[in-house]
C-alpha cells in the first residue's frame, strides 16, 4: 500500500460544514493539512435552512457546501473523494487508510486528527417510501425550518420520551396542533409524561400507518387503523446513528446515545483525536458545528508546535 510521503500537521476526515471550517482555519494557519469527504454531509438533504446568519431568505444545504468548497479552494485546498476505513496511533503521529473514490488504497500520517464524520438520521419505516428523509418527504430539523412551519398541522414520527420531547417542543413552540405517531409501535409513558402530552394537546396515534399518499412533492396523507391523518409538514425523531467507528477504534469516549464526549477544546477523550459537528454530543446545529471547527482548529494549531506525547493532561 502506498504511503503518502509528507507527514501532514493535520487530517480531516469530513467534507459537510464542520470539516470543511476547520480546514478553512487550518489553511489560514498555513498548517499542511488535507480534508477527505465520502460525500455523505447530512447538511446536504436540508432543503433550506433559515437560522444561519446573513441568509435572510434561507440557504438550501447543498449551497452552504458548494460555497465553503469554493472559499477553501482560495487556499489551494480541495477535498479528496474518499473514505478513511482505518485509523491507528503512534506516539507522534495518527495513521489513515484512506480508499479512494477512484480506486485504490493509500497511507496517511497526520499529526493531528479532526473527526467531522456526522451521522445519520434514523429512517422512518413508511410504507413503500424508503429514504423519506432524505428525499426531502419528511424533515428532520425543527430547529432549522420549524418556524416556517408555524401555526400548520404537523406531525412527529417518534418513539417514548425522545419523540414526545420533539412533539412538545414543537408544540409549544410552533404550533398547536400536533400528532405524535409511532408508526406501530407501543408508547410507553409516565404519568408525568402522559401530563405533558395533555397539557400541550398532543394527539397520540399508536397505529402502524398502513398507506400514504403523496402530493406536490410532499406526504397529504397517511392511513392507519382505518383513519386517515392529514397533516402539512411531518418531521421525524427517531434520532441518529454517529458515524464515530473511527474513534471508538482508538477507544474514545461516547455517551449513552453514541455521540463522542469531547473536551473544551473540541478534542476527544483520544489525545490528539478532534471531533467536530453532528458527531460530537449537544446540538446538531451547523453554526454549532462551525464553532466546534473553529476552536478544535485552533488548538490544533497551537498544539502543533511539540509532540503529542509531550502534552500534559491532553490540554
Amino acid at each position: 500500500m502506498e504511503r503518502e510521503a509528507q507527514r501532514l500537521d493535520a487530517l480531516v476526515i469530513g467534507g459537510g460544514p464542520a470539516g470543511l471550517t476547520a480546514a478553512l482555519y487550518l489553511a489560514r494557519f498555513g498548517r499542511r493539512l488535507s480534508v477527505v469527504d465520502a460525500g455523505e454531509p447530512r447538511a446536504a438533504w436540508i432543503p433550506a435552512s433559515h437560522n444561519i446568519p446573513f441568509f435572510a431568505e434561507g440557504i438550501p444545504g447543498t449551497e452552504i457546501l458548494d460555497r465553503q468548497r469554493d472559499h477553501l479552494a482560495r487556499y489551494g485546498i480541495r477535498p479528496v473523494p474518499g473514505r478513511v476505513t482505518g485509523l491507528t496511533r503512534r506516539e507522534s503521529h495518527f495513521t489513515a487508510v484512506l480508499e479512494a473514490a477512484e480506486g485504490g488504497e493509500r497511507l496517511l500520517e497526520a499529526r493531528r486528527v479532526l473527526l467531522a464524520t456526522g451521522a445519520v438520521d434514523v429512517e422512518p419505516e413508511l410504507p413503500d417510501l424508503p429514504d423519506a428523509v432524505r428525499r426531502g418527504l419528511v424533515r428532520y430539523c425543527p430547529i432549522c425550518d420549524g418556524h416556517e412551519s408555524r401555526d400548520r398541522r404537523i406531525a412527529v414520527i417518534g418513539h417514548g420520551a425522545h419523540g414526545l420531547g420533539e412533539a412538545a417542543f414543537i408544540a409549544r413552540t410552533y404550533s398547536d396542533d400536533v400528532t405524535l405517531l409511532t408508526l406501530g409501535q407501543r408508547l410507553t409513558l409516565g404519568p408525568e409524561e402522559r401530563e405533558v402530552a395533555a397539557r400541550h394537546r398532543i394527539r397520540l396515534v399508536e397505529e402502524p400507518v398502513t398507506g400514504l399518499d403523496i402530493r406536490d412533492g410532499r406526504i397529504a396523507a397517511l392511513r392507519s387503523g382505518g383513519a386517515e391523518h392529514r397533516f402539512e409538514v411531518l418531521y421525524s425523531a427517531l434520532g441518529l446513528h454517529y458515524r464515530s467507528e473511527l474513534a471508538l477504534g482508538l477507544g474514545a469516549e461516547q455517551d449513552a446515545s453514541g455521540a463522542l464526549l469531547v473536551d473544551e477544546h473540541a478534542q476527544t477523550t483520544v489525545r490528539g483525536l478532534y471531533a467536530a459537528g453532528d458527531i460530537v454530543r449537544g446540538l446538531d446545529q451547523i453554526v454549532v458545528g462551525m464553532g466546534h471547527a473553529a476552536v478544535a482548529a485552533t488548538h490544533i494549531h497551537n498544539r502543533c508546535e511539540m509532540p503529542t506525547e509531550d502534552e500534559p493532561d491532553g490540554t
